[in-house]
């Protein structure tokens, strides 16, 4: 079996992708790409302003796009945004071209993490119901691409990213035996 190059995060907002990722591809000695990140730099604008120009549809259109290109590159950890999983041929590219970790956190530790952002998923009369929801619809989507499950609620993010380090090395070593 191959090594794995490619590690992709998915997970909802709030549960640590960015966090853990860079740590995690520094470990790997891969490169960190953030999806809402690069959407960002390539567009000019941060995303609230392509949800209020385009809307939801025109941004999962542009993040779909962008995730078909990325998922293609070698040595990298990749960030995904919550919803990228919502679309389908994203679904496949993840889990046909890397190892797919989904990070785990609690409604309550999300909220706490994602408090003061313009996240525009966000922008609810009640945040936590509105997280709520978006796992319902979510969170078996997540399970369906997954390699692994890790749950970020109680740990730091170095020791999760040398964990899940450990766990990808472990694995790779598996697959030569």
């Amino acid at each position: 079996m191959s090594r794995i190059e490619r590690v992709f995060l998915i997970g909802p907002m709030g549960a640590g992708k960015t966090t853990i990722g860079r740590r995690l591809a520094r470990r790997l000695g891969f490169d960190f790409i953030d999806v809402d990140s690069e959407l960002e730099a390539r567009t000019g604008v941060d995303i609230p302003r392509i949800f209020d120009i385009e809307g939801e549809s025109g941004f999962r259109r542009r993040e779909a796009n962008l995730l078909a290109e990325l998922t293609e590159r070698q040595k990298t950890v990749l960030a995904t945004g919550g919803g990228a999983i919502l679309d389908a041929d994203t679904r496949r590219y993840l889990g046909g071209r890397g190892f797919v970790i989904y990070l785990r956190a609690s409604i309550p530790t999300q909220l706490n993490r994602t408090r003061g952002s313009d996240r525009p998923m966000l922008q609810h009369a009640d945040p936590e119901a509105r997280l709520r929801a978006l796992l319902a619809e979510r969170g078996p989507l997540y399970e369906s691409v997954a390699d692994l499950g890790v749950d970020t609620e109680d740990g730091s993010p170095d020791r999760l990213a040398a964990e899940l380090a450990d766990r990808i090395r472990h694995r790779e070593s598996v697959r030569h035996d």
